[in-house]
């Protein structure tokens, strides 16, 4: 059981890391393109402008810590 505890830590600690706001943030960005795949090329603009957004409040959240 020691070991599965410890698999789930790495994967948290992995995927989350010190930002749980980024993997949310991901989470949210994946599902957007889900969603827009069959929308005649709309994912392929809202998609890389969604993850600049996220990037962006990042670092500019990053920066003011």
């Amino acid at each position: 059981m020691r070991y599965v505890r410890a698999f789930g830590r790495f994967w948290r600690d992995f995927l989350i890391g010190d930002t749980p706001e980024l993997a949310v943030g991901a989470v949210l960005v994946l599902m957007l393109a889900f969603v827009l795949g069959g929308v005649n090329g709309l994912a392929v603009v809202l998609v890389p402008t969604a993850v600049i957004a996220l990037l962006v409040w990042s670092t500019l959240r990053g920066r003011a810590s």
